[in-house]
């Protein structure tokens, strides 16, 4: 299964300098307790902004042009070569950016979305259109607390 996984703002606004633009702890521990265990795809500027570079307990898969090898993942020069060295049970999470979302929104079986209910101010990275071709699956609402600034919901969907 093939899943994409990003936080949304309401204009579908995702990072900023390559940078998330929210900071959401039951986010991050959303996306960890799904993609831990699992296999997860990035363009090489999301991993370039992932703190401590390879993501732990997860098989790091970049598609990157460069040849430059990158600690803790494996590189590919394209989704098919990607592609031939995956099991057909194998759960694959696409984590971003913005490109690699647009180049493969029509290939997921799943968008695993956290729709934060505010429009950043500041925002250069977008998620793909997902208004039509989906349907929501599981919805769960979270209201703006100590840690979370906004209103936020983990919405699933699944293709129509």
């Amino acid at each position: 299964m093939i899943t994409i996984i990003a936080a949304v703002a309401r204009n579908r606004a995702i990072g900023f300098e390559n940078k998330l633009i929210y900071w959401l702890p039951n986010d991050l521990k959303r996306f960890k307790a799904l993609t831990t265990g699992h296999t997860i795809v990035m363009g090489l500027n999301t991993y370039k902004s992932l703190p401590k570079g390879a993501l732990p307990n997860r098989r790091n898969c970049v598609l990157t042009r460069s040849t430059k090898e990158l600690p803790g993942c494996e590189c590919f020069a394209s989704w098919d070569e990607f592609l031939i060295t995956c099991k057909p049970d194998e759960d694959i999470y696409i984590i971003g950016g913005a490109s690699i979302y647009r180049q493969f929104i029509d290939k997921a079986d799943r968008l695993c979305l956290t729709e934060v209910d505010d429009t950043p101010s500041e925002a250069d990275t977008f998620f793909p259109d997902y208004s039509e071709g989906w349907r929501i699956d599981k919805k769960e609402a979270h209201p703006k607390d100590e840690r979370h600034a906004f209103n936020y919901a983990f919405v699933d969907y699944v293709r129509v």
